[in-house]
């Protein structure tokens, strides 16, 4: 007999500091770059693979900047082993955010083809992409957050993408061999490295606020980098969003891919960590998470189903091993690769998951168990909770309810009651 779970709809508010012309604060940004861009240069902007609010408008952006310096903009793909580990799967990860050549005005130039930079006394050797290399300068586009592996001065942002991101396969497998150590400790001095090879001329910070929208355009010259990105990863981290309790029995995520989060679902959101040495957060505390689907834009990676409890045969289904395996490998990180109990349905997901809940009191009450649902871990504004957890936050001024409760499973067991 399918377990019946009617949840409400409430929507959170979190402070909201953003810009209303993102384009036009960048296009100011850039205009302090001038000088470093002759005519006839040959200019490689290096693009990642993580969400970034408007991606496509801001890598236009620069193109048309560099192009108004009379020098010649090409993009390389900037993702470590995303796409599979393949030029070509990296630049299919780019077209799917609209970054092509025809769209952008510039060619795209995949490839995992390396040069290495000379690193006396470096445990790891240090690599650039051989098209960043040979180009005339480097300009880097990232966002600049919270990382879902470690957490130290720098995290995501333009010391990593120098770093791993320009370095292709190829330093992703270095600097992921000595595990978390090689994230917090070696990124910084390898970063720092590469600036001093005066190929990367600047970066363009960027940082979005708690809804996906974008709050802080910076642009850094390569020798300002290590010094700002610490700042701006404080502003990037005091505008996370977050669930409205730290207490839940299952939360359940309509979907997760690397668009969502490095590991597909954001360890800092569901308080799970899983990395062999690594400690979990303090918080939230969840006893069980179901997961739903994959984003179309993750292309069949399912990085970071080990944090789930039960995922559904649907996502499964869409589930490309090569490409995750590829992935979780080069990270080390295995057991975030692990995959969980399958379920047939989303209802027997959650049937399973409430099973699962038990405690010495005995099993969860279904009417009185603690329950969310999310669409994924980026996006966290609007939510639906069950009545214990509607009982805990109702009447705060962040809290607003939208509705009555409403079923979420259909007569088949299928998800219903999504509107985002």
């Amino acid at each position: 007999m399918m377990t019946s779970l009617y949840l409400t709809k409430i929507r959170q508010r979190f402070p909201r500091p953003r810009l209303n012309d993102a384009r036009a604060a960048m296009t100011q940004e850039l205009d302090t770059m001038r000088p470093l861009i002759q005519p006839g240069d040959s200019i490689a902007i290096a693009v990642g693979s993580r969400g970034i609010a408007n991606i496509a408008t801001i890598v236009k952006t620069v193109v048309d900047f560099v192009k108004a310096q009379s020098a010649a903009p090409f993009i390389i793909p900037a993702m470590g082993s995303h796409g599979g580990g393949t030029a070509e799967g990296q630049a299919g990860v780019l077209a799917s955010y609209g970054i092509t050549g025809a769209t952008m005005g510039a060619p795209v130039r995949s490839s995992l083809d390396v040069v290495e930079i000379p690193a006396p006394g470096f445990p790891n050797r240090v690599f650039m992409d051989r098209y960043a290399y040979e180009s005339d300068g480097v300009i880097l586009i990232n966002r600049v957050k919270v990382h879902t592996d470690f957490h130290g001065p720098y995290e995501s942002g333009l010391v990593k993408m120098s770093v791993i991101g320009l370095g292709k396969h190829r330093q992703a497998l270095e600097i992921h061999s000595f595990g978390v150590y090689g994230l917090r400790e070696r990124i910084p001095p390898t970063a720092q490295r590469i600036f001093e090879t005066g190929k990367v001329l600047f970066g363009v910070a960027l940082v979005e606020n708690a809804y996906d929208e974008t709050m802080v355009v910076k642009a850094l010259r390569a020798g300002d980098i290590m010094r700002e990105e610490p700042s701006l990863l404080d502003v990037a981290r005091a505008n996370m969003p977050r669930l409205p309790v730290d207490n839940l029995d299952i939360l359940i995520i309509d979907r997760m891919g690397k668009d969502i989060s490095g590991a597909g679902i954001d360890p800092n959101i569901i308080g799970r960590n899983r990395i062999r040495g690594e400690p979990e957060p303090d918080h939230p505390h969840i006893k069980a998470v179901t997961v739903h689907d994959l984003t179309d834009a993750t292309h069949g990676n399912a990085c970071g189903t080990g944090l789930a409890d039960v995922v559904t045969r649907r996502l499964f289904d869409k589930t490309d091993l090569t490409i995750t395996n590829e992935n979780i490998v080069t990270s080390s990180f295995l057991e975030r690769g692990n995959i969980p109990v399958i379920a047939p349905t989303d209802a027997q997901a959650y049937t399973w998951a409430l099973r699962s809940c038990s405690s010495p009191a005995g099993s969860v009450v279904p009417v009185e168990a603690c329950v969310a649902r999310i669409r994924d871990t980026l996006h966290l504004s609007e939510l639906y909770v069950s009545r214990a957890v509607l009982d805990e936050i109702v009447g705060r001024v962040d809290i607003e309810v939208l509705g009555e409760p409403v079923t979420m499973f259909s007569t088949d067991g299928v998800l219903v009651n999504g509107e985002w």
